[in-house]
């Protein structure tokens, strides 16, 4: 096969938070010398920028990223809005390299850029508030038992102690009559490239410690600040999650703010398994220690090499 006919590859490199998924992206990018397609939930948005753990100024320099401070908190963005823009960015970038990078925690995102998505019924506005509502009156359970009777399918595969995912599920049902997973178990698309797939994982306390750590310099750094700036879009799915929605009960004098701290450490560890559960039952995975690049680069070399010979 010429250097013409060569497939092109996309890597995705996935895990729980705080793994160090960052680190190892760039790490290939800068191998590869290519770019780095962020598939966050959160990270687009360029209002969210502590409670996300968005790639510091340094590590933004290293390789270029996209995805990362694309939108506004004032815009709906959802994974289907993704998926279409992702594809377009990587058939330009493929365009004049081999190799693309993806990093993302959001099974949902990184499902939507691997396998495509069906395309979902989009609410009303005021049943998305009316939700919403309800979640900030009445709390996720009774949600979350909503969602088990109408949609049992989903609920037991689903990150069911996400608000957001919760409630997309709820509109759905209620926007079409028919549960999130009868839109979901379709075909899996097919993409013009081959994926494949590196987790990171490690030692669970190593792991807990590190997630601990980065909530306290979250603090440090301000994040009870940028909650406060949110405050008019806390409606929003995005601000529905882990660091956010404590903060917001501590504003509103519901908890203490030690207390509020302690929940989103405990939450993020919870977090963390669920996304390694998740990404587990996922896809061909492959995994690695955070800190194994030889190990990763070995692999991918193989991997690359055995499709080349395949090819020829």
């Amino acid at each position: 096969m010429n250097q013409a006919e060569k497939k092109k590859t996309l890597i995705v490199v996935v895990g729980p938070t705080a793994v160090g998924k960052t680190a190892m992206a760039i790490a290939l990018a800068k191998h590869f010398h290519t770019s780095i397609i962020s598939a966050d939930s959160r990270q687009f948005y360029r209002e969210m920028a502590i409670g996300t753990a968005k790639p510091s100024k340094e590590e933004l320099e290293q390789a270029n990223h996209y995805f990362i401070d694309s939108h506004s908190i004032e815009e709906d963005y959802t994974a289907g809005d993704f998926e279409r823009e992702a594809l377009i960015r990587l058939a330009v970038l493929f365009k004049s390299t081999d190799v693309v990078v993806a990093v993302g925690g959001s099974g949902l995102f990184v499902r939507a850029l691997c396998e495509g998505l069906d395309d979902l019924p989009k609410a009303p506005e005021e049943l998305r508030n009316r939700l919403n509502l309800e979640f900030h009156n009445s709390g996720l359970e009774p949600l979350k038992e909503r969602l088990k009777a109408v949609d049992p399918m989903y609920y037991e595969r689903a990150d069911i102690d996400n608000p957001q995912r919760v409630i997309r599920a709820l509109e759905v049902f209620e926007t079409s009559g028919k549960p999130i997973s009868y839109f979901l178990k379709q075909g899996q698309a097919k993409r013009p490239f081959q994926i494949i797939t590196i987790g990171l994982n490690t030692d669970r306390k190593f792991l807990y410690d590190r997630i601990n750590k980065r909530v306290d310099i979250m603090m440090e750094d301000g994040l009870l600040d940028e909650v406060k700036s949110l405050v008019s879009y806390r409606h929003k799915p995005a601000l529905l999650t882990v660091g956010y929605a404590e903060l917001f009960d501590y504003l509103d004098g519901n908890i203490s703010l030690e207390t509020a701290v302690d929940q989103i450490k405990q939450n993020s560890r919870r977090y963390a398994k669920r996304q390694i559960t998740w990404f587990k039952k996922y896809g061909d995975t492959t995994w690695f220690e955070p800190n194994d690049l030889t190990g990763v680069l070995a692999f991918l070399q193989e991997r690359t090499s055995s499709d080349e010979d395949n090819c020829n």
